[in-house]
């Protein structure tokens, strides 16, 4: 009889362990980041510098005494030279280039700032010279950062039939997002001045009327009590003559929070925000919640030209308003790995934070070599290369500034050729540089290869001229594994990889026969000199070690008390 009784409930206890036998256990997630922008690597464009599609708008005769087109950098050694007027770049010269910067791999166009400028060259501060630093006397806002009015565009940019919001519309329809460049903690330079200078150190609202002007005073002089023109600014200065927005002043954040939904409603994809270390992160938080609460998930990354990654990662966590960054602390160690033939890469690896690090996540930092505001990458052919090979390669998303596609003024820093025009030539003869060749390569390889784009990086060797590492994005219905071998070596060099690898066929992405990989096997392979290979495996991550090992990288991802 107790038998009896027992038999119905030990045939549903073993009828319940059949159907939990039968039901596979849940597919862990391996992704290092899927915000939309990580799909797309970054071509940056100083819009001024890059092609004059339309001369009709260059404005050649403006600002009377105080000319702002065409105007040298003094003392340039023979056959150098730098500018710091306006070039006559465009909205119209940027999007007639769309094919081109689309095929070469990029998803996305970051542009200079496109708000209202001086219609002046400055007369205050110190005057420019070949090499000279945080000086701006006799130059122009031709780089866009000098704004006046941010509800409107500057007349320098714009064509007939191509405003903003068309140019936002045209670009998409060559399949490139428009990254803009804003400011908020200054705008233009606004005391020093011999005599008063419109438009410098002043702000206009959307309508046109003047709500901020420091009046060519000197910061300490302003009265913000008593001055209600006053008010935006704080009464000490920070860069050079620039003005110095008062993040704590609700008036500055609705002013910059109406401007720049304005330019989204037109377009914008997503913001590179300048100077974000110049502002409080109480006031980062703030402008972020009220942009997202209409355009969730919107993207931001924000310049702070720091090295420390204490300093600048805190600006990527929830409670500062979830806004990535330049990577600076990893650009540091790329120019010490790609400018020196002989260097390690192991120079690399502690500046990737990939687990318990300073970011939210370091996923979707924004990478680089150099930018306007630095010397451009001293670097060989073979060390643009090697750096390209890595940069679309390894975590985060790449940026590459204008013209490194072909080395375009190496080494040069801002007065001494950084900036310089660009043109139709040079892009038109691009092909031709190796440069140009093997970033193509390797950038339209991450441009189908979601494992590059989003996927969790796992070291495995670093050593001299050699480097090997996984990327492993594992969701929903797509399961990519890509082993990548980096040579920047001039040799050949071979590769023997076991560790943490699964078995299964491997395919070359860039080339070659495909390798089977038996368990508990190897994979053997040669990569030429200056060179990478990527192996793809498209299938669940299933092999015990390398499960283990992605586990702990999705866990402790971000920062731990972010």
């Amino acid at each position: 009889m107790i038998k009896q009784r027992l038999l119905p409930a030990l045939v549903a206890t073993l009828a319940g362990g059949l159907v939990h036998a039968a039901t596979p256990a849940a597919m862990p997630e391996f992704v290092g980041t899927d915000a939309p922008m990580a799909s797309n690597a970054i071509y940056f464009v100083m819009t001024d510098r890059f092609v004059d599609g339309d001369p009709s708008n260059d404005h050649r005769h403006q600002g009377g005494a105080h000319p702002t087109f065409d105007i040298p950098v003094s003392g340039a050694p023979k056959g150098e030279s730098a500018n710091i007027g306006y070039l006559g770049g465009d909205f119209k010269g940027v999007l007639e280039n769309a094919g081109y910067i689309r095929k070469m791999g990029f998803g996305a166009v970051w542009i200079t700032p496109i708000v209202d400028n001086p219609d002046q060259a400055f007369t205050g501060g110190d005057p420019v010279h070949w090499g000279s630093k945080f000086t701006d006397k006799g130059k122009t806002g031709f780089h866009g950062y000098w704004g006046v009015n941010f509800y409107k565009v500057d007349e320098h940019l714009p064509s007939k039939g191509l405003d903003f919001a068309q140019f936002t519309a045209k670009m998409h329809a060559q399949g490139l997002k428009v990254v803009q460049d804003i400011v908020l903690n200054h705008g233009s330079p606004a005391f020093t001045m011999p005599v008063r200078q419109p438009q410098f150190g002043q702000i206009f609202d959307k309508s046109g009327k003047l709500i901020a002007d420091e009046q060519n005073l000197p910061p300490y002089r302003l009265d913000p009590v008593r001055n209600p023109l006053h008010r935006f600014y704080h009464a000490y200065d920070d860069l050079v003559q620039l003005s110095n927005n008062d993040d704590q002043n609700p008036a500055v954040l609705d002013y910059f929070v109406g401007a720049y939904e304005q330019w989204i409603d037109q377009g914008a994809d997503a913001f590179r925000i300048d100077t974000i270390s110049h502002m409080s992160t109480t006031f980062w938080r703030q402008f972020s919640a009220c942009i997202r609460a209409r355009h969730p998930g919107f993207f931001m990354f924000g310049e702070a030209f720091d090295y420390s990654p204490d300093n600048i990662g805190k600006f990527t966590w929830a409670r500062n308003g979830g806004i990535s960054v330049l990577d600076f602390p990893l650009r540091g160690r790329i120019a010490e790995v790609f400018e020196h033939p002989g260097s390690d890469y192991a120079t690399l690896l502690d500046r990737l934070y990939l687990t318990n690090g300073p970011y939210a996540n370091p996923y979707e930092l924004v990478t680089f070599y150099d930018n306007h505001d630095m010397a451009r990458l001293k670097a060989s052919d073979n060390g643009f290369i090697d750096a390209n090979n890595w940069l679309f390669t390894a975590r985060g998303i790449p940026a590459i500034y204008y013209g490194s596609e072909i080395g375009f003024e190496r080494g040069k820093a801002e007065h001494e050729g950084n900036r310089n025009y660009f043109g139709q030539q040079r892009i038109d003869q691009a092909p031709k540089s190796r440069i140009y060749q093997q970033l193509r390569r390797i950038a339209r390889l991450r441009q189908v290869t979601p494992a590059l784009q989003r996927g969790l990086m796992l070291p495995i060797r670093f050593v001299g001229n050699q480097a090997s590492f996984y990327r492993v994005y594992q969701k929903g219905d797509t399961h990519q594994i890509a082993l990548v071998l980096l040579n920047k070596g001039d040799r050949t060099a071979r590769f023997t990889i076991d560790e943490n690898l699964q078995p299964g066929h491997w395919r070359p992405a860039l080339g070659g026969e495909a390798i089977a990989v038996a368990s508990g096997g190897s994979l053997q392979a040669t990569v030429a000199p200056h060179d990478v290979q990527v192996y793809l495996l498209n299938g669940q991550a299933t092999r015990p070690d390398l499960v283990a090992q992605l586990t702990r990288l999705m866990q402790e991802r971000g920062h731990p008390l972010d």
